[in-house]
């Protein structure tokens, strides 16, 4: 079983463009002399130093990261989707395909996501997400919303596997936002939910009327006055309800006004 298993992370790896490791290596300049506590990681197969780093840093092998969403993929029954590399392996991925939703014209795609970089770019990261990863933007997009981050030290195994362990319950997760999202879908987006929303965004004090332009700084004006012409669209296109996108690129307060917004409907 073992050694299918090990066949199977091999053939990802393969057609991913993801089987190879990489090594350290001191460091020294032209000259010869040795630049301490420094080390660089270098690929193994073509010899591309992928990045600089103090010597503390520890690698996580891209076989390394297959195994462990295999593992995972047994335990929760998702199938390993796809993987990808960027910047000749300084960032690498890897996704698994969880559920979609589907509402009216807008579908939502469920993915349990790994990210790992050897640049500094960015933590070795698990969790679930909803974008397929197709370039950097979206490699990055993704890596802002993942909870679980590792630092790369000798000690990361050990939280990787509390993380792997956590990762079991993002099927369920999952499935519970989906119905907050379904629910939100059927309620009617009204001025006191609106105004709730939009003074979160924007960091606005409750108590202030933002109909009143006087009490709002110049920036702020401006920002609303591009939400609302997003909003209004958005609005036209599927109607006023709580499941409407109007927050999704405002980043990190969108899950906070999702919390709240589940909690109002």
């Amino acid at each position: 079983m073992e050694i299918v298993e090990n066949n199977r992370v091999n053939q990802f790896l393969d057609r991913t463009g993801l089987n190879w490791k990489v090594r350290t290596e001191g460091l020294q300049t032209s000259s010869g002399i040795i630049i301490p506590d420094k080390i660089g990681i270098v690929r193994e197969d073509d010899s591309t130093i992928l990045g600089i780093h103090s010597n503390g840093y520890v690698p996580y092998q891209n076989d390394q990261m297959m195994e462990l969403l295999f593992k995972v993929s047994q335990q929760t029954g998702l199938d390993v989707h796809r993987g990808g590399l960027f910047g000749g392996g300084r960032k690498v991925f890897v996704q698994l395909k969880s559920n979609d939703l589907t509402l009216g014209t807008d579908r939502i795609e469920g993915y349990v996501t790994g990210i790992n970089s050897f640049d500094g770019s960015t933590s070795l990261s698990f969790g679930p997400s909803s974008t397929t990863i197709s370039c950097q933007n979206t490699f990055f997009g993704v890596y802002k919303d993942l909870d679980s981050k590792v630092r790369h030290t000798k000690n990361m195994e050990l939280k990787i596997d509390d993380i792997c362990r956590q990762i079991e319950g993002v099927v369920q997760e999952e499935t519970n936002v989906f119905g907050s999202i379904v629910k939100m879908s059927e309620t009617r987006f009204d001025d006191i939910i609106k105004d709730r929303v939009i003074k979160s965004l924007f960091n606005i004090d409750k108590n202030v009327d933002i109909k009143d332009v006087d009490s709002l700084s110049t920036v702020t004006q401006n920002k609303l006055s591009r939400f609302y012409i997003d909003l209004n669209g958005e609005i036209q296109g599927k109607g006023d309800n709580s499941e409407n996108k109007m927050f999704g690129t405002y980043g990190n307060r969108e899950r906070q006004i999702f919390k709240q917004l589940v909690e109002m409907v």
